[in-house]
C-alpha cells in the first residue's frame, strides 16, 4: 500500500477491530501535523512530493475527519487509507516537487483531493489476490462510494467521495 511500505502493521489479537482508533485516543502527531501545515478544509495544503509526505497526509485526514468532523472510526481508518493511496500515487508517478491536499464535507458526503501538476491519468488496473503493489486504485474504488479524476490546465486533482451520515 502506497505510502506504507516498511512500517510493521500492527498484530490483530482476538478481533478485527484491534487495530482500529478510538476517539478517545489523542492523536498528537496529527494535531502537530494541522499546525504545522494547516488545514486542508480551510485551503488546499501544499506538501513536498516525498514519501514521508503520506505519513502528514494520513495524519491531517485522522485529525480532519475524527476529530473535527467527528466521524466514526471506521470511517476515518478508510479516508486515512485512501488518502496514502491517492498520495503515494503523486508521489511515486508525477515527477512533482510538490502536491496539495484538500478535504470538503458537504451535506452527507466527504470528499477529498490530491493535486498534482502532472496531466497523466491514474489507471485502475486488475489486482491479483498475490500482487504486492499496484492495489492503490483498486482500494479507493472498492471503499470509496465515488472517485475520479478531474484534469486542469495545469495537472490534475484525483479525489474520492465517500457517504457519511449527517446528524
Amino acid at each position: 500500500m502506497a505510502g506504507l511500505e516498511g512500517i510493521e502493521q500492527p498484530r490483530r489479537h482476538g478481533s478485527a477491530t484491534a487495530a482500529r482508533w478510538s476517539p478517545a485516543v489523542e492523536d498528537e502527531h496529527a494535531l502537530k501535523a494541522l499546525e504545522l501545515f494547516g488545514n486542508p478544509t480551510d485551503a488546499e495544503v501544499p506538501l513536498p512530493s516525498r514519501p514521508e509526505s503520506a505519513a502528514i497526509a494520513r495524519r491531517l485526514t485522522q485529525v480532519v475527519v475524527l476529530r473535527h468532523w467527528g466521524l466514526s472510526p471506521k470511517l476515518t481508518e478508510d479516508a486515512v487509507l485512501l488518502t496514502s493511496e491517492l498520495v503515494g500515487n503523486a508521489v511515486r508517478h508525477t515527477g512533482a516537487r510538490v502536491f496539495g491536499l484538500r478535504m470538503m464535507r458537504r451535506r452527507g458526503w466527504i470528499r477529498i483531493e490530491v493535486r498534482d501538476p502532472s496531466r497523466g491519468l491514474p489507471c485502475l488496473m486488475p489486482v491479483q489476490e498475490l500482487d504486492l503493489s499496484g492495489r492503490g486504485l483498486f482500494l479507493v474504488d472498492k471503499l470509496s462510494d465515488r472517485w475520479g479524476v478531474d484534469l486542469l490546465p495545469r495537472g490534475k486533482t484525483t479525489w474520492f467521495e465517500m457517504r457519511v451520515a449527517d446528524r
